[in-house]
């Protein structure tokens, strides 16, 4: 009789902790919004007018999808086990934001979301369709009805959000943008430039009187090239083209996922400078997500830590960075080489170029001291409109009336410059807007904090952009959403958001 030794029993693997499991769903998450990104950077590149109905569908069931699984109530559960846990600081700041995204999961109700999806993709389609009309002022009369449906749905996410923040409808909106934001504090930093910036442009303007008249772009540009120079310069700037593209789209965006960035802009007849800033732009925004920590891609701390931070960047790159002497001069360099020599991109041509004040109505096309005050004139309009103080058919008049008060300008005289020049509203990003301004700001403050710290003039005059780079991505790009915008900005500048440094920057430069 043979005796066998019974085999010993494997040991049951240890079941993941609480935190364990979170991250996983999480990362899970992250896929269904690469899905999701790629879907809509699609539909503003490629989609077919007539594929619109089935394409918001589609976003609709994903959206509703992804929600479902954000705002999971075993969410909660998991996370209160979790926070008894041992977690190193990273993990505290990972769940931290996973709260954050739960809670706002939480107060929208799914078939909110699935409408809200529906509402856009047809209003966005819309606005693409009927931006251009009259004289460029757009078809309002065609657009208005599709874009209630985007307000009437934005108000109500408003409400819910409102109730549960226990914060007033519009900065409710604003907390998917920039966590912490509020209404005060805007109207604080909104003040101190509506008191210095009015004054500043007139002086500037008045120091500028005598500059020659800018020679003009040729009409005639091959499309191909200018393609092919902005993605010379977009290479210069440090994107990684192995893990992202360029496109085209009615409206310049940055869409994607850290390792899949995909950048569009426009290409607008005559306009190569202004199309070249406007790839410059979002090439700032691109290189943010691709310097995004990589341990940390699948998970909410691993995300850029907000709007107003990712407005910084691309405004660093397009405003900072682009209209400094040296970058000036590199540019003027490319787009003869790409484009053939003309007077309209020799140095101090371009020079001139980049640093006339005008009276442009166009917000992406705007001079650096007037950019805010598009800004704030957007602002105001949604706010009241979000609260309910003006309707969308009282959007246009009171459009024009604004334009003049912030911009001294008729808001007739210029194509393409009227409240339907932006995709934001068509698109339901309501407290999206102010980022750009408090961007604008930031951007100033890292620059000043970079020459504190750097030789960074001498490396930008030596065509070296390395410095630049590396500052940002120790100081910025790698801290990803680990601390919150307050005290990113004190960790990387040494001191709270000041717009003083924005008043010293455009002195410095103008006057």
């Amino acid at each position: 009789m043979t005796i066998v030794a019974p085999t010993p029993l494997r040991p049951m693997p240890a079941l993941p902790g609480a935190y364990e499991q979170l991250e996983l769903r999480h990362a899970r998450l992250s896929r269904f919004d690469h899905l999701g990104a790629m879907l809509d950077w699609d539909r503003l590149v490629n989609l077919p007018v007539g594929a619109g109905a089935s394409r918001a569908a589609a976003l609709a069931e994903l959206e509703s999808l992804i929600h479902g699984l954000r705002s999971d109530p075993a969410l909660g559960d998991l996370m209160d086990r979790a926070e008894q846990e041992l977690l190193d600081p990273a993990q505290q700041a990972n769940l931290r934001e996973m709260r954050r995204q739960w809670c706002l999961g939480q107060a929208l109700p799914a078939d909110l979301i699935e409408a809200r999806a529906h509402a856009t993709v047809a209003c966005e389609l819309a606005w693409r369709q009927r931006r251009s009309a009259d004289g460029g002022r757009g078809d309002w009369t065609g657009y208005l009805p599709l874009w209630q449906e985007v307000v009437r749905l934005a108000r109500i996410e408003a409400a819910y959000l409102s109730d549960a923040l226990g914060l007033r409808p519009y900065d409710a909106l604003m907390q998917r943008f920039e966590p912490g934001m509020t209404t005060a504090e805007l109207e604080r930093l909104f003040s101190n430039l509506r008191g210095w910036l009015p004054g500043l442009l007139r002086a500037a303007r008045q120091r500028q009187a005598g500059w020659p008249i800018d020679p003009d772009e040729p009409a005639d540009v091959d499309r191909e090239a200018q393609l092919r120079l902005h993605r010379d310069v977009m290479a210069w700037l440090g994107f990684d083209f192995e893990r992202g593209r360029l496109d085209e789209s009615a409206h310049p965006c940055t869409a994607g996922v850290p390792d899949d960035v995909r950048l569009t802009t426009r290409l607008s007849p005559g306009r190569v400078i202004d199309n070249l800033l406007a790839t410059i732009h979002e090439t700032g925004h691109a290189l943010y997500e691709q310097h995004l920590p990589v341990r940390w891609r699948s998970q909410p701390v691993g995300r850029a830590r907000s709007m107003a931070i990712h407005e910084s960047q691309s405004l660093l790159f397009e405003m900072q960075l682009t209209r400094h002497p040296a970058v000036i001069a590199e540019l003027s360099k490319r787009l003869t080489t790409h484009l053939g020599a003309h007077p309209a991109w020799g140095p101090e041509a371009l020079q001139r170029r980049l640093l006339r004040l005008s009276a442009g109505l166009i917000r992406t096309e705007a001079d650096e001291i007037s950019y805010p005050a598009h800004v704030m004139l957007r602002y105001e309009i949604e706010r009241d409109l979000i609260e309910g103080r003006i309707e969308p058919r009282d959007v246009p008049a009171l459009w024009d009336e604004k334009v003049v008060a912030y911009l001294d300008a008729d808001p007739r005289t210029q194509p393409g410059s009227g409240p339907m020049q932006d995709v934001h509203w068509s698109e339901g990003l309501f407290g999206y807007f102010p980022c750009y301004a408090v961007g604008a700001v930031a951007a100033a403050q890292w620059m000043a904090a970079m020459r504190c710290q750097l030789p960074l003039d001498d490396a930008l005059a030596a065509g070296d952009l390395s410095p630049l780079r590396g500052w940002l991505d120790r100081s910025i790009w790698s801290q990803a959403s680990q601390i919150g915008t307050v005290e990113l900005i004190q960790q990387a500048s040494g001191a709270e958001l000041d717009a003083r440094h924005y008043k010293m920057h455009l002195e410095r430069r103008y006057l």
